[in-house]
């Protein structure tokens, strides 16, 4: 049997949110997606992520949330990671102490169980974590133990380290889709073994931004080296992502496409190819 799996990247402050929410379960329900994973680590204000906005998701239509370096940005989050029922993954290369978990494995809506991990870059990040190659074998095997079914989210800065993730796990995972630069690459592919990849699925939210953030504030940074407030932007709100389709038997990809709606006065507009 073939299901479809979708990935959705870094969704960014209330923008990101909105959007979000009013597309999510529809576009679920219309496109036969099985199981969707948000990266929502930047949608508390563009940095962290709360328990109101991690309900928010969930509401949305995600089935999984995951993170990244700006984790534990929002301190409120942290009790919530601990509790059983919690739906966050937190990059698997932390420390053990670390709050929450780094690979879970959850059922989808048709009772299909589908394990969820995410590993964080080390090239040009600034939060210290374990080597991501051997953190990231270690969550595939365990999770291949449970289910054929693997997602795994690389929140890495360097294209060479998802990539070379990508073809390191290729045959072993589902689907490997990066996350936290923003930009949405144009390489969405089947890799040779099976496993569907793209080098980062882009940003949810204002696309009239540097990032997400106000254009002219960032710029002054850049210009003056003075500290600025990033405030989150509003225009051009896109969601951004990738849909996998996925045999349940072997767990390989047959197909792995870009996605990418544009949100005008609340109505997504078709994809764009």
């Amino acid at each position: 049997m073939k299901i479809k799996i979708m990935a959705i990247g870094d969704v960014v402050g209330i923008p990101g949110r909105d959007a979000l929410k009013g597309w999510l379960r529809t576009a679920k329900r219309d496109q036969g997606i099985e199981f969707a994973v948000v990266n929502g680590e930047n949608i508390a204000g563009g940095s962290g992520l709360t328990p109101s906005l991690y309900e928010d998701l969930r509401v949305a239509g995600a089935d999984v949330v995951t993170s990244g370096d700006h984790v534990y940005r929002k301190k409120e989050i942290i009790p919530l990671m601990a509790t059983r029922d919690c739906r966050i993954v937190r990059p698997c290369n932390y420390p053990d102490q670390a709050a929450g978990v780094g690979w879970q494995v959850v059922e989808s809506r048709n009772g299909f169980r589908i394990g969820v991990a995410q590993v964080q870059g080390r090239v040009f990040m600034n939060t210290p974590a374990d080597n991501p190659f051997h953190a990231a074998e270690r969550a595939v095997e365990a999770l291949r133990r449970q289910t054929a079914l693997v997602v795994l989210d690389v929140h890495a800065e360097a294209t060479s380290e998802k990539v070379a993730l990508g073809w390191m796990l290729d045959g072993r995972v589902s689907l490997l889709f990066g996350t936290h630069t923003h930009i949405q690459t144009a390489d969405a592919s089947v890799l040779p073994k099976g496993t569907a990849f793209i080098t980062d699925v882009g940003m949810t939210g204002p696309y009239d931004s540097i990032l997400g953030r106000d254009k002219d504030k960032v710029l002054r940074h850049f210009l003056t080296t003075m500290p600025m407030p990033f405030d989150v932007a509003v225009d051009d709100v896109r969601i951004s992502g990738c849909v996998a389709t996925v045999d349940t038997e072997s767990g390989l990809a047959t197909s792995c496409e870009r996605v990418q709606v544009k949100v005008e006065s609340g109505n997504p507009r078709p994809p764009r190819r």
